[in-house]
């Protein structure tokens, strides 16, 4: 019989809801041996087929249960660069842990506890690097930009990687607030980086501050562009630009990225008694439990199917639901209500599930029954498109990017080569669905594969 899966300590939830420090800690080192004992060690490891980046999982479980903690830092970190971030936020449940054995009849080994426990422990691998000659652009210092940056900066090649933001991370640093990713974690993970002699220029908007064209000109050999999805998708209904409505994106990079739930910081953030969260994914539960955090005294998470269909993690939803997030299921919006300009309440349908849909949950269906909430403030977390930018500068260059009807960045899947040689893309800038952390990873190891082959 397997021990029991251990568990992290984590804050009290009347008290975490007050502050930005981690909800968890790490396993304790006698909790990383029980939990790494666990591992059944296969000779065909699913968890492995489950990872987007191939982590050999089973190995560095291994070095753990042996005390080699160092050498499971450097079985990782062959595979990914980001190991104290991705044991924090990925999805593991649909990937790794998804795939593991013990999940079918009992409960999976904890791969991501495992995976930021080394990862916090143990250092960036020492790389020699041999100069290529060749020149890099990376568009983008979120995961897939970092990720390619490390690779091709290890292939020997001079990296630059430019963000548009005045910090570095992208979505990592401005989407997912410091509660479930330590900002020191991150900027130890860019530092390794730096350390690596990649470069990074930030407040440089490509597209507007410099052209693809004039990257080029600069020398750059090849170009990456995973510039992220920054434009929200919003309801479409009356009332949308009442004071008081703020779309997820921008909610979050208030807090996380410009402080504004601090005085001492002169970024404006309107914070009300009740908010209305639509949505029902990662980013939902991100606005609704830093909402509470920002002094929010009634927080709703607003969603129009079941529980059984939120797309959240687990693990998100059980810290939202302890730290007092209230879940309105079954309901649709219909309309925001306002006075004298600002958000006074929010109408919504009832619904019940119908049929499924394309993605395989149950299609809501209306009932014509309605209800108002009384909110004050409204945040849209129904996801992102890309921002169109790039595209139309390079256009307007005479550099025909291939996109879609959404405006996505047509790619090929295996390489992430564009229709312009030598331009690359991935990431949620491509429509290929990288919408994880590691997923993104993966499109940034891809590409930074196919780029080394190019420049070869």
């Amino acid at each position: 019989m397997a021990a029991e899966r251990q568990k992290q300590h984590e804050q009290d939830p009347m008290v975490r809801k007050t502050n930005f420090e981690a909800v968890e800690d790490n396993l304790t080192d006698e909790q990383a041996k029980l939990e790494a004992s666990r591992c059944l060690n296969c000779k065909n490891p699913q968890c492995v087929k489950g990872c987007p980046v191939n982590i050999n999982i089973p190995a560095f479980i291994h070095e753990v249960k042996e005390n080699n903690i160092e050498k499971a830092g450097e079985i990782i970190r062959q595979s990914s660069m980001l190991p104290s971030v991705c044991g924090r936020v990925c999805p593991q449940e649909r990937q790794c842990e998804g795939k593991c054995v013990l999940g079918i009849k009992g409960e999976s080994v904890a791969i991501g506890a495992l995976e930021r426990y080394v990862g916090d422990l143990t250092k960036a691998l020492e790389t020699t690097i041999t100069p290529s000659g060749k020149k890099v652009a990376i568009v983008g210092s979120g995961c897939a930009g970092i990720t390619a940056a490390a690779d091709l900066r290890k292939a020997g090649h001079d990296v630059t990687v430019f963000e548009a933001l005045h910090e570095f991370g992208g979505v990592l640093r401005y989407g997912i607030p410091p509660f479930r990713l330590p900002r020191t974690v991150l900027n130890r993970e860019l530092d390794a980086l730096k350390k690596m002699g990649v470069k990074f220029e930030k407040n440089v908007i490509v597209g507007k501050s410099i052209t693809l064209k004039q990257l080029e000109e600069d020398g750059f050999n090849a170009i990456f562009i995973c510039s992220g999805a920054g434009l929200p998708k919003m309801l479409g209904i009356a009332g949308e630009n009442l004071n008081g409505v703020y779309s997820a994106n921008e909610f979050l990079t208030r807090v996380n990225l410009m402080h504004a739930n601090d005085d001492k910081y002169p970024t404006p953030l309107r914070v009300g008694k009740k908010v209305a969260v639509i949505g029902g994914g990662n980013v939902a539960m991100d606005a609704a439990r830093t909402s509470l955090r920002a002094g929010f005294e009634e927080v709703h998470i607003v969603y129009r199917r079941t529980e059984a269909e939120l797309p959240a993690r687990k693990e998100e939803i059980r810290h939202a639901k302890e730290e007092g997030v209230i879940f309105d299921l079954l309901h649709a919006p219909v309309e925001i209500l306002g006075e004298d300009g600002y958000v006074k309440a929010m109408k919504f349908e009832i619904m019940e599930l119908g049929e499924p849909d394309e993605s395989g949950r149950r299609r809501p269906v209306g009932t014509g029954k309605y209800t108002t909430l009384d909110v004050d403030t409204v945040i849209v977390a129904l996801g992102t498109g890309p921002n169109p930018i790039i595209q139309k500068s390079a256009k307007s260059e005479g550099l025909e990017i291939d996109t879609d009807k959404k405006g996505y960045i047509v790619i090929n899947g295996e390489t992430g080569e564009t229709s312009i040689k030598k331009i690359f893309a991935g990431g949620d800038v491509a429509p290929t669905g990288e919408s994880t952390a590691i997923n993104a990873m993966g499109a940034g190891k891809r590409a930074a594969k196919a780029i080394n082959e190019l420049l070869k």
